[in-house]
């Protein structure tokens, strides 16, 4: 068993998708661990990452800096794992992405943090024609010029066993003989094993990522839209149609679908989807890449099958065949 320091870290947003990844990386070390979210009462699940005692939850909304600076109080470093993908009344991009990353990072300096990790998103940029990617930049900039000394990360589309990507496109597969190719299937992406981004978050709360610098996430491998579905459609053993589907018509559809109570597509993912979600080559010359920090990313190949055999007709009683 790991021994359990007096070190606290507390992390906003950690009953999420890469939160609880990194919640159980962050455990292995030692680590003592606050997680801080709207609704303690759903991380409980939480508590079974260490050992008793270790891991605890907290109410926090990024929204009211008050809770933010409660949530931090003798924190010795702190993680902002907040992002949202669709906006809902007041839980807009700004407010999460935006003013939310800021509140955290002044929070964080106020309490005398030594390091602050905030995750944010490749494709980051306040020209973008997206609001999502604005707001990711602005955050990404209200971190920085309240916290100089953050290190602040970039990931591409990041997979795991209860992501929103691979699963996604599994269960439409399910019940539809065909799946759209938004823009033709053209764009690229580089999808990461969240398992990889919890180690990169881990690295930052350890001291060991450079202070102040930028880095992008990226798996070992670059996928094209087409070459994704392709790959889930192998892997749950089924067949269906790609059908290409011009950005015009796909934001067209995709401004009925947002009123969905969980849109399937929403106009800002069809901007998103104009340009590719890969680790720049500046970055990786850099080094400012998993590599760089001296972890060896997952492929998609080798962590996907594991928890998408339950979209086979037969599940794990499937026949595999090569």
């Amino acid at each position: 068993m790991v021994a359990v320091s007096d070190r606290l870290v507390t992390v906003f947003g950690g009953s999420g998708f890469i939160g609880r990844h990194a919640v159980r990386a962050l455990a292995r070390r030692g680590y003592r661990i606050r997680v801080a979210v709207r609704r303690p009462d759903l991380a409980q699940y939480l508590m079974t990452a260490g050992a008793v005692g270790q891991v605890t939850a907290v109410q926090a909304n990024l929204r009211y800096p008050d809770s933010v600076e409660a949530a931090v109080e003798g924190a010795d470093a702190v993680v902002n794992l907040v992002g949202i993908m669709h906006q809902r009344g007041r839980n807009s991009f700004e407010a999460a992405q935006a003013f939310g990353a800021g509140a955290v990072a002044r929070a964080a300096k106020a309490a005398g943090a030594a390091a602050l990790v905030h995750v944010s998103a490749i494709g980051a940029d306040k020209a973008s024609a997206s609001a999502y990617a604005v707001s990711k930049a602005k955050g990404e900039e209200a971190v920085l010029a309240a916290f100089p000394q953050a290190a602040v990360l970039r990931p591409s589309v990041v997979f795991g066993p209860e992501d929103d990507f691979f699963n996604r496109f599994a269960a439409m597969a399910q019940i539809s003989p065909v799946l759209p190719l938004i823009g033709g299937g053209e764009t690229k992406f580089q999808p990461v094993f969240a398992g990889d981004v919890a180690e990169a978050i881990a690295a930052g709360v350890d001291g060991r990522l450079a202070p102040g610098t930028t880095y992008e996430l990226g798996g070992p491998d670059v996928m094209s839209f087409r070459e994704v579905l392709e790959f889930v459609l192998k892997v749950t053993q089924r067949s269906r149609i790609l059908l290409p589907l011009p950005f015009g018509v796909a934001g067209l559809l995709a401004r009925v679908a947002q009123y969905a109570p969980k849109p399937p597509l929403t106009p800002g993912q069809v901007t998103l989807l104009r340009s590719d979600n890969v680790v720049s080559a500046k970055a990786a010359a850099e080094k400012r890449t998993l590599e760089g920090i001296g972890i060896a990313p997952a492929s998609a190949a080798a962590e996907v099958p594991a928890y998408l055999w339950r979209f086979r007709k037969a599940g794990q009683f499937e026949k595999i065949t090569a």
